[in-house]
């Protein structure tokens, strides 16, 4: 071991071209001064920016993609005969959802046609009768002229006592009937022309009026057993429409989701809203697409809380009162139009820009 060659020295490693490592203490004395001062200005940045941002945005996991939802009735009762639709189909505007067995409204319609042509018939007759009531006035009218020249002529000879107390009486009852008569005549006519004149300002006769609006009302119900939908979207729960099903008016037989008309509501703390305001920007993002971020704005700000209008209000008059934060309902409208669909109740995040500090 004392033979051993003793270990070059740095004069030696030059001398052999080998390269000479720097102290490390050099390398210490430069991240001694790092350290020392920009960890430091490090955290005062990452304080101020937050000092200044707190309170600036708002955000809450408690909001849910929100659309109008449109429960179809049909207007009139009656069978299906015919489903043109599926479980969650795109419809358009117009498109027949489904119909109802036609023929018993077909028939009420020509049964109003029947009526109508009835009335029309019965207006008719009732013309007629009011001209006749005329006539017989005018009739009755010279009757009277008549029997009352009779009676002047009686009277006189009473007078003259060439005439009897009979004769005179008689001609006295044929005045008393000619005036009953003209005016039974002027009844008649009277009712003949109420008839055959109008209710209203239309011109038609009560009855063909009366008519008319039966058939319009029959016309009405056969074009409601073609239900159409009434706006584009997508239709749900067509599980009830059955051919064969009778489905009653008035309730629901499927529901259509409007899905042109789309937004986001949000279940605020009320603690959040300082300094909340219509038209600040908001960012949402989604549950079922990580990857999606999308922007929208703060349409509106609801005007009561969520327990407010629940069915069964929370009633705090009593001694066990706990203090709950309420929470309020913002609606956040979405800008354009997202690339993926937009399904209601889809979860939501959402963030907004208060622009406070």
């Amino acid at each position: 071991m004392a033979d051993a060659d003793p270990k070059p020295g740095a004069e030696a490693q030059v001398a052999m071209g080998t390269p000479v490592a720097e102290p490390s203490a050099k390398r210490r004395g430069l991240i001694r001064p790092v350290l020392m001062f920009g960890l430091p200005l490090l955290i005062a940045v990452v304080a101020g920016y937050f000092y200044l941002t707190a309170g600036r945005y708002i955000s809450t996991d408690n909001a849910y993609v929100r659309q109008d939802v449109i429960s179809i009735s049909p207007d009139v009762s009656g069978r299906i005969v015919a489903v043109n639709v599926k479980e969650n189909q795109r419809v358009k505007a117009g498109d027949i959802l489904f119909r109802i067995d036609p023929e018993p409204y077909r028939i009420a319609l020509a049964q109003a046609n029947a009526d109508l042509a009835s009335a029309r018939v019965q207006v008719a007759t009732m013309a007629t009768d009011s001209g006749s009531a005329a006539a017989d006035i005018a009739s009755a009218r010279a009757e009277l002229t008549l029997a009352e020249a009779t009676y002047q002529r009686q009277n006189e000879l009473m007078k003259r006592g060439f005439t009897t107390r009979a004769s005179l009486d008689a001609a006295t009852q044929d005045v008393a009937a000619a005036r009953a008569k003209i005016a039974t005549g002027q009844a008649a006519a009277a009712r003949a022309q109420q008839q055959v004149g109008s209710g209203g300002g239309s011109g038609q006769p009560a009855a063909i009026q009366v008519a008319l609006a039966k058939r319009a009302q029959a016309e009405l119900n056969l074009q409601r057993t073609t239900v159409r939908a009434p706006a584009d979207g997508v239709v749900s729960q067509t599980s009830r429409l059955q051919v064969g099903n009778i489905t009653p008016s008035g309730v629901p037989a499927l529901s259509l989701v409007v899905s042109d008309q789309t937004w986001v509501e949000a279940n605020f703390k009320e603690t959040d809203l300082d300094h909340m305001r219509v038209g600040q920007p908001a960012e949402l993002g989604f549950d079922a697409y990580p990857d999606l971020k999308v922007t929208g704005r703060v349409q509106s700000i609801g005007a009561g809380t969520g327990s407010e209008f629940s069915v069964l209000p929370a009633q705090n008059a009593n001694g066990n009162w706990v203090k709950v934060t309420q929470r309020v309902p913002v609606r956040i409208a979405i800008d354009g139009t997202p690339p993926r669909a937009m399904i209601a109740g889809l979860s939501t995040d959402v963030s907004i820009d208060t622009g406070a500090h």
